[in-house]
């Protein structure tokens, strides 16, 4: 057992800072070009950016370049010129990427034994996909989505389509003017992010690390969810399919928390510990009536609608109580 590294106890103390500062406005336009040097090189480190990003948050109208950035889409290192030459390059690739689609797709629908009940899959997702705003004003074009995700599923062979990537994607079309931009941000938002929504690679993963968590955090929690509460932590995946879009009221919301996980601050794998803050949301009441694993499933379902900037601050406590416990080494590992 070890307590994790000094040098992340910085991180540890940022983030109790974090969550005792009063709320600070988000970065905005003239703040975030002011980052820029004359040749458009970033003349602010990358850890004073996300660190900023993980305190205030990012306001829309610079969320789309910002993003970029912690993606790995644009290099921080870059220039503007190096961008728009990236830009263009990005948009190539898709244009090439769609005409190899286009050329295989006969032989896909013969020879691979998924590809049509995928392609089924994903319409079915998307014509359930409600995509109006309160107004009733369209907000996606649902062909160009379903290309995008058909594209994302024969080209990435790491994660192939599960029920809720349309809901993802769907955020990223949201936030970009163009179809190469949504395609391009998702594939490196999921290489960022470990592929850790992914059913097959990541998140059973979370679910484990979540329940180690839980033991060091919350002992007495722990022992409830091992006993009568048992099966309820592995039943919480949906939170990591869909990184917890249906706990909030808005895709801004949404958004906020992603930037967040984007940032690797205050440490990697942050995901599980908004799940963990998220589960102590209802610890009270399961430990009260002694709820059973569906009860307690049923709870955490009923979730929605929370503060983001809470739920942040409460995942940045429990890091800095984290930091000062003995751990096992792959505890460590996966938050380091």
């Amino acid at each position: 057992m070890t307590t994790l590294s000094p040098e992340n106890s910085l991180s540890a103390r940022q983030s109790a800072s974090f969550i005792l500062v009063k709320r600070k406005p988000p970065i905005d336009k003239t703040e975030w070009d002011g980052f820029f040097d004359e040749n458009g090189h970033l003349a602010k480190s990358r850890d004073f950016i996300c660190v900023n990003i993980l305190e205030r948050g990012l306001h829309p109208f610079v969320r789309t370049e910002a993003w970029k950035f912690l993606t790995g889409y644009y290099s921080w290192q870059s220039s503007q010129d190096e961008r728009l030459m990236v830009d263009s390059t990005r948009r190539k690739n898709y244009e090439a990427l769609c005409q190899m689609y286009e050329k295989i797709q006969p032989l896909l629908e013969n020879l691979h034994r998924n590809f049509i009940e995928t392609r089924n899959n994903i319409a079915y997702d998307i014509q359930k996909l409600y995509d109006k705003d309160p107004l009733g004003n369209v907000l996606i074009d649902k062909k160009r989505l379903e290309k995008i995700l058909l594209l994302s599923y024969v080209c990435n062979t790491q994660a192939e389509y599960q029920q809720g990537f349309h809901e993802m994607v769907m955020l990223f079309q949201l936030m970009v003017e163009h179809d190469h931009e949504t395609f391009w941000l998702f594939q490196f938002f999921l290489q960022k992010t470990e592929h850790s929504c992914v059913i097959s690679i990541g998140v059973g993963k979370n679910l484990g690390m979540l329940n180690n968590v839980i033991n060091v955090l919350d002992p007495v929690f722990a022992e409830h969810l091992k006993g009568k509460g048992a099966g309820a932590v592995q039943s919480l995946f949906p939170w990591f399919c869909l990184y917890f879009q249906r706990a909030f009221k808005s895709f801004d919301d949404v958004w906020r928390l992603w930037e967040v996980l984007l940032t690797g601050k205050p440490c990697r794998n942050f995901q599980v510990l908004v799940a963990y803050s998220m589960l102590q949301m209802v610890r009270k009441q399961v430990l009260q009536e002694s709820m059973t694993g569906d009860d307690i499933l049923l709870a955490c379902n009923n979730l929605i609608d929370l503060d983001v900037a809470e739920l942040i601050s409460a995942a940045c406590t429990a890091y800095a109580e984290l930091v000062q416990k003995d751990v096992p080494q792959p505890l460590k590992d996966f938050f380091l």
